[in-house]
């Protein structure tokens, strides 16, 4: 006697890039295909090493944690995907999550804790030959994903 098993979500990491957009644009395609919800992640970065996109804004602000920044800008990123694809229904009923740490390691945890089926993802390429078709954080995800892990580029 076989029951209906509920199918995880989609999870896309999203670094505010045009490829995280072409990810996330994939991820909306996928789950509205396959009838699952999407999750949209970001990670803040080792609080140690301030990435210079939040480095930008915090030159501006004095005195706010790199926490509040990162997820001011991200709420601007998918607000402004919401807005600018305003058709887009699984988009618009997405779920969002910011958490802090390593990337690669936290992408794999929210895979295991939210019980994501698949994860969509955008790469940069850029560091170096070894690395020509993925970034060295997506071929680590794809790596040591237990799911499924697509690769977008613009």
């Amino acid at each position: 006697m076989a029951g209906k098993s509920k199918k995880g979500p989609i999870l896309v990491p999203v670094d505010f890039s045009p490829h995280s957009e072409a990810a996330l644009l994939k991820g909306c395609e996928l789950a509205d295909c396959c009838k699952q919800k999407l999750i949209i992640l970001h990670v803040v970065h080792d609080l140690g090493e301030m990435p210079g996109y939040y480095q930008s804004v915090a030159k501006k602000k004095s005195l706010v944690r790199i926490e509040d920044l990162a997820k001011e800008m991200f709420d601007e990123f998918v607000g402004q995907m919401k807005e600018k694809y305003k058709d887009n229904k699984t988009l618009g009923k997405s779920d969002t999550m910011l958490v802090v740490g390593l990337p690669v390691t936290r992408i794999l945890e929210v895979v295991e804790k939210t019980g994501a089926t698949m994860v969509v993802m955008g790469s940069h390429g850029r560091t170096g030959l070894a690395h020509m078709l993925l970034g060295s954080k997506a071929e680590q995800v794809v790596r040591h994903c237990p799911v499924s892990v697509t690769i977008v580029k613009q």
